[in-house]
C-alpha cells in the first residue's frame, strides 16, 4: 500500500458472519443488564431480528457493532418499558465494556437481596425463580402451583414493587 493511502475497513462476508461474530458479544452485555439468561436469550433473538433488514452487511465492522450496539439499546429500553412500566430514557454505556472483560464489582448483590428481602413472599419468589434459577414462564408457574398468565401477572406487579423500593433506597 502506498503512503498515503486509506485502508478500507474490513467488512463482514455476509450476515451469517455478522451474527457469530457478534452474537456473544450483544448477549454478554444483555445478560449483565437483564441478570437472568432466559431474558437475555430473547433480548439478543430480537437484536438480531431487528437489525436483519435495516442493516447493511457491506458496512464496516465497526459499523455494524455500532449499529448492533444501538439496536440492543432501544431492545433493551422497550424491555424495561414493558416489564418494569416504566420509561428508560439512558442507558450506562460504561457497561458495554462488558463485551471486553469481565464487569466490575459491584454492589448489585446486596442491593438486590435487600429488595427481595422488603417484598412480599410471593412476589420474591417469583422473582428469584425467573431471574436468579432462571426458570421459564412456564417453570415458575408450575412451581408456584399457578398458570402462566398469573406467573407473569405476579411478576410483573413484582418488578414494579421492586423498582419502587429501588427509588426508596436512601442516596439514589
Amino acid at each position: 500500500m502506498a503512503a498515503g493511502e486509506v485502508r478500507p475497513e474490513p467488512a463482514y462476508p455476509d450476515w451469517e458472519s455478522v451474527y457469530r461474530d457478534n452474537v456473544e458479544r450483544v448477549y454478554r452485555m444483555l445478560f449483565a443488564r437483564v441478570g437472568n439468561r432466559a431474558d437475555a436469550e430473547d433480548l439478543t433473538a430480537e437484536v438480531f431480528l431487528a437489525a436483519l433488514r435495516p442493516l447493511r452487511v457491506s458496512a464496516s465492522v465497526g459499523e455494524v457493532r455500532a449499529y448492533l450496539l444501538a439496536t440492543a439499546r432501544t431492545v433493551l429500553a422497550g424491555h424495561w418499558r414493558r416489564t418494569l412500566g416504566l420509561q428508560v430514557t439512558t442507558l450506562d454505556d460504561a457497561q458495554e465494556t462488558i463485551a471486553t472483560g469481565p464487569p466490575a464489582p459491584t454492589d448489585a448483590p446486596h442491593r438486590a437481596a435487600a429488595i427481595l428481602d422488603r417484598l412480599p413472599g410471593n412476589y420474591r419468589r417469583i422473582l428469584e425463580l425467573r431471574f436468579i434459577e432462571s426458570c421459564s414462564v412456564q417453570e415458575a408457574a408450575a412451581r408456584l402451583g399457578t398458570s402462566p398468565g398469573n406467573a407473569k401477572v405476579l411478576q410483573h406487579r413484582a418488578l414494579r414493587r421492586a423498582a419502587e423500593l429501588a427509588r426508596e433506597e436512601p442516596g439514589r
